[in-house]
């Protein structure tokens, strides 16, 4: 018997969430050898790569679309694949892999509050304590209100940064609405091909400046696994998965999903023989908490007549769903 269609939408969804938390565990020790910088631009070479050969057999229409829309997809790209790959390594060069994950799930309810400040679209009440909850997790994972729990020190630096990362990524999934004949193929292939030039031009420039440092042939092959994996699993096939899962089973239980980016990358640093502190736990917990009544308050909301049309927590309303001729586009919620 075939396995039906929302069953393979949740395996995608395992599939993607759990690719997306061993990404902070992989990153983690490419960054011994491989700066953000250099680490960003190799990444998306890779998923630039995968994403051409998706476009080969769609004939010239995509590269008619780079060619009209190239800078405005190119400034997208440059904010979700640049800005916020680059924060975000560097934040986890000072902070641990499972703080970049639990940072990552309050995605949803930090970009609420970004369209209340640039759209004047005010959240609901229960969303902005949901984001609060959520925003006060990442500050306890970070050890900032017990700094004596253990002999860890406070991570609140790199976490700062990785947070402040995500904002490149909302920005990113946010300018999706303005390419409505673009579906999520297009959009995620298109915006790293335009930015992938700016992606160098940084790398160079931060070389130049004393930022950065070109990689060694020694450094390189001691993570080529390492970001073959980053670059082809968690910024390409995870996203696809993602997307498939987001029209199998709909946006709001999708977003649930994202509970599990943290919790299977704590898993994997207990397997790995790093047991959480107890702030990690309590962090880790309200942020789940905050997701989870967060998607359990846009589910009760939703209309029961069209849940295809339920907003996603991560991008704007019109990205949510928009009809194409090759079906509904679909915007990606994380990396």
């Amino acid at each position: 018997m075939s396995a039906s269609p929302r069953s393979l939408g949740l395996a995608a969804l395992l599939l993607a969430t759990t690719g997306w938390g061993g990404m902070f565990l992989v990153s983690k020790g490419v960054l011994h050898h491989v700066d953000p910088f250099w680490f960003t631009l190799l990444r998306y070479t890779l998923s630039g790569l995968f994403f051409v050969a998706l476009l080969l057999p769609r004939g010239l229409a995509p590269w008619r679309n780079l060619r009209r829309y190239a800078l405005p997809l190119a400034g997208r790209g440059l904010a979700g694949f640049g800005i916020f790959s680059v924060l975000l390594l560097t934040g986890l060069a000072h902070s641990v892999p499972s703080h970049g994950a639990i940072i990552m799930a309050t995605v949803p309810m930090t970009t609420q509050l970004l369209r209340w400040a640039l759209d004047g679209v005010r959240p609901a009440r229960s969303a902005l304590l949901t984001a609060v909850l959520a925003l006060a997790g990442v500050v306890i994972v970070s050890g900032v209100l017990m700094p004596g729990a253990g002999d860890a020190p406070s991570t609140a630096f790199g976490d700062a940064i990785a947070f402040v990362g995500t904002l490149g990524w909302i920005v990113y999934t946010r300018g999706a609405a303005r390419f409505p004949e673009l579906d999520v193929i297009d959009y995620s292939a298109l915006t790293v091909i335009a930015s992938w030039p700016l992606l160098l031009i940084g790398a160079v420039a931060a070389t130049a400046l004393g930022l950065a440092e070109v990689p060694s042939v020694e450094g390189l092959s001691l993570s080529w696994h390492a970001l073959l994996y980053v670059g082809l699993v968690s910024s390409a096939l995870a996203v696809l998965a993602f997307n498939y899962g987001v029209r199998a089973v709909g946006t709001v239980t999708s977003t649930a999903f994202l509970n599990f980016v943290p919790v299977s990358a704590l898993l994997m640093s207990i397997a790995l023989g790093k047991p959480p502190t107890a702030n990690e736990l309590l962090g880790m917990a309200m942020v789940v908490g905050g997701l989870l009544i967060h998607t359990a308050m846009s589910r009760g909301t939703a209309s029961p007549a069209a849940p295809a049309a339920a907003v996603p927590a991560v991008a704007p309303v019109r990205s949510a769903a928009v009809e194409l001729p090759r079906g509904p586009r679909v915007c990606s919620v994380t990396p």
